[in-house]
This record gives C-alpha cells, sequence and structure tokens, in this order.
C-alpha cells in the first residue's frame, strides 16, 4: 500500500526507532507516545486490521504478540507491568489503517480504558 503510513516505514521510506525486528514484524517507538513507553508492532505485510485477518495468519497473530512480549522486555517494562492494545476501526480508534499492536507502560493503568 503506496499510500499507508506503516508500509513505508516496512519499505524504508520514513525510518522509525526500532525495538525489534524479525522477518514478519517491526516493532518500534510511537513517535505520539500515550504512556511513558509506547511501541507499536506491526506485521511487515500490509494487513488494515483485524477484520481482514484470515485463518492464515493465526501464526503471524502469534508472532505479533511474541514480539509485543520481547518489546516489553527490552524496553524495561515487562516487570512492572505493560498493556496490548489492538484498536479496531475508527470507534476504537484506529487511525492508521495497517493492523498494529500498541505496548503501553512504564505507568499505572487505569481501568476500565476508555
Amino acid at each position: 500500500m503506496h499510500d499507508c503510513l506503516f508500509c513505508k516505514i516496512v519499505s524504508g521510506e520514513i525510518e522509525p526507532q526500532i525495538v525489534l525486528e524479525t522477518e514478519q514484524v517491526l516493532a518500534f517507538k510511537d513517535i505520539h507516545p500515550a504512556a511513558a513507553t509506547h511501541v507499536l508492532v506491526i506485521p511487515k505485510r500490509h494487513i488494515a486490521g483485524m477484520e481482514d485477518v484470515v485463518t492464515g495468519d493465526a501464526m503471524l497473530l502469534g508472532e505479533l504478540l511474541l514480539v509485543a512480549k520481547a518489546a516489553a522486555a527490552r524496553t524495561g517494562i515487562a516487570k512492572t507491568g505493560y498493556r496490548l492494545v489492538i484498536n479496531t476501526g475508527e470507534n476504537a480508534g484506529q487511525s492508521v489503517f495497517h493492523l498494529h499492536v500498541h505496548v503501553l507502560g512504564g505507568r499505572k493503568m487505569a481501568w476500565p480504558p476508555g
């Protein structure tokens, strides 16, 4: 997707502050953090959101969560706790329509979140 912000990051057109990278997944710091630590974990392949995920994406979804866990450890928030968030659709707050997991931590989180 030539107009997708995250696809531009994957292609190298935009250079993020990378936290972790695998063959299929990229984790980088959010430029507009919503917490003291805020990492985004994305598949390198364009998937607009959870509504576009298919059964064949099960391994990729697992890898997204494992990379999110590793990013939490790498950024030092794993021991104190962190939140994983996937926003799906405009009403949920999704603003970039490329599937991504928010890894949020470094502060006390409230519940319910929204």
